[in-house]
């Protein structure tokens, strides 16, 4: 049975999901040195944002299946080298989205409005009105630096209490603006008009930092920043010294640079309009359990041989892509695991065509799938739908795709074609109704044959006798034929025969085959 290690807390709806499936061990006390010990005993892992899987820590895990992230980040974990080893990461999208959302909002009324001074004061025994005079966010120009599921959910709501939205989100569409009521601009522009700003950005290289000395420079005076999304995309001393000067009139922190927050930071010590709380966008019951069952069913999912709905690291693979395109990838897996076997050696390129009514269809998993098939007889289980395209990159193979709606031999079908030390080898194959592979063609032969887990291919001369004397051969060796084809595009010139035979070649006759009068080659292929 597999085993999942839960090492941060997980609400109990998430532990009893993965207990359908897997032993769960909860240990959320482990330091790093006692994870490093005992992730190689586990199938599966699923943290939250305590636990830091860094590169080591990865490596150790080298039974690892998969990884799930209770949250929407996964910068705590090291995406790259999961990626290389075939682990799925998964993550939470969308269960905190309300809590982050609500969390932003209650931030920015709370900055307005002096809430939390105003009551630290009041509860210290002083009854003063007049240093807590706020403002109003009614007519204000609220500037969204993010514009997805949460940033949507903050457009949506601060619409509705008046305020004008600006929004810079380079891969947000203007027709997604439009339908959000929402004014997408350069970021310079809404630096300068924002009266708010709410950050809501994934932290990056390219988002480090990203609001800083310079940038605040160009802001209105007075302005009130709000970040709930990830730390260290504003520079915190800049911000701190904006404050001091009064250019930013207030600011609102849910995450840091650094957390814990350090006890020495300068945010600490300046006055009332400054919010600080201790990374509570998610903290609301209803988010935990979204985000534990969100998680738990992917784990689950996963050990169950299923794919995962928010996998960030199989780019194309989403349930309803793997559900519409389950049978082509199983027959872009077995073309290419045989074409592979046919070409033999090292491949360096590999085409994938689709045809018919696939050549429309999202191309990245039937590439991966064949990628897989292709690499699959050298590194077995190494190779995964995670690893295939990384594996195929460091071994030089290049791969091209091509699309020809055109062919309409079969509803949709896919043609590989590898080249490598060994020279040229193609395969087509197709789906008989919904879900039943056939191979159609090799090189360029036409065949229809239903692959087995042994089969026996030659190329040979079409001439008498030839079939006869290789089936003499192969019951000579009591190697059974379950079933045979015979593919020709013209009499008496090449052709190939595919066998699908019940056992394996013997050793030796291979070599027997190839030597009778009238063969070119032969291949044994094990699918």
């Amino acid at each position: 049975m597999p085993k999942v290690l839960v090492s941060d807390p997980i609400d109990q709806v998430g532990i009893d999901i993965l207990s359908q499936v897997a032993t769960v061990d909860v240990k959320t006390t482990l330091s790093p040195e006692e994870l490093l010990q005992v992730l190689p005993e586990y199938d599966a892992i699923m943290i939250r944002s305590g636990t830091k899987l860094t590169k080591e820590a990865v490596e150790a895990g080298k039974n690892l299946k998969i990884i799930g992230r209770a949250g929407v980040g996964v910068d705590n974990v090291d995406v790259p080298t999961a990626t290389r080893m075939g682990i799925v990461v998964v993550n939470s999208p969308e269960g905190n989205t309300i809590a982050a959302a609500e969390h932003t909002l209650a931030m920015m009324m709370s900055l307005s409005r002096f809430i939390p001074a105003a009551n630290a004061s009041l509860k210290g025994g002083k009854w003063d009105r007049k240093s807590f005079t706020g403002v109003e966010v009614y007519k204000k120009t609220l500037g969204i630096l993010g514009l997805g599921k949460i940033g949507s959910h903050v457009a949506t709501v601060a619409k509705s209490l008046g305020m004008r939205i600006l929004a810079y989100d380079p891969f947000l569409t203007a027709e997604r603006a439009e339908k959000l009521g929402v004014h997408l601009v350069e970021l310079e522009i809404l630096l300068r008009e924002a009266d708010y700003i709410t950050l809501h950005l994934p932290k990056t290289k390219e988002t480090a930092h990203l609001i800083n000395a310079d940038r605040i420079a160009i802001m209105k005076d007075g302005v009130r920043i709000i970040n709930c999304a990830r730390g260290g995309i504003i520079d915190e001393v800049a911000i701190a010294e904006a404050i001091k000067s009064g250019k930013v009139g207030g600011i609102a922190l849910d995450v840091f640079e650094n957390e814990p927050l350090e006890a020495d930071s300068g945010l600490r010590e300046l006055g009332a309009n400054v919010i600080l709380t201790p990374h509570l966008g998610a903290s609301t019951e209803e988010a935990q359990t979204n985000v534990a069952v969100d998680v738990a069913e992917q784990i689950r999912d996963v050990l169950l041989g299923l794919p995962a709905r928010s996998a960030v690291n199989i780019p194309g693979l989403r349930p309803d892509v793997w559900q519409k395109l389950k049978p082509y990838l199983q027959l872009a897996e077995m073309l290419g695991n045989l074409v592979g076997q046919l070409a033999g050696g090292r491949v360096d390129t590999l085409n994938v065509k689709l045809q018919g009514e696939i050549a429309n269809s999202e191309s990245q998993p039937i590439v991966v799938a064949a990628l897989k098939g292709l690499l699959s007889p050298a590194l077995r289980e190494r190779v995964n739908f995670v690893n295939a395209s990384i594996e195929a990159k460091e071994r030089g193979i290049h791969v091209t795709e091509t699309r020809d709606p055109s062919v309409e031999d079969y509803s949709g079908s896919i043609h590989l074609t590898a080249h490598g030390s060994q020279g040229e080898q193609s395969v087509t194959g197709a789906l008989l109704g919904k879900s039943e592979i056939r191979i159609t063609s090799i090189n360029e032969f036409p065949i229809n044959v239903a692959p087995t887990h042994y089969m026996l291919l030659t190329l040979h001369r079409d001439m008498p006798g030839i079939i006869g004397r290789i089936g003499s051969l192969l019951g000579n060796f009591n190697v059974n034929i379950a079933s045979m084809q015979v593919g020709r595009r013209m009499v008496r010139g090449e052709a190939v025969m595919v066998l699908n035979i019940d056992d394996p070649l013997p050793s030796g006759l291979l070599d027997e085959i190839v030597h009778i009068q009238g063969v070119t080659d032969a291949f044994v292929v094990k699918l």
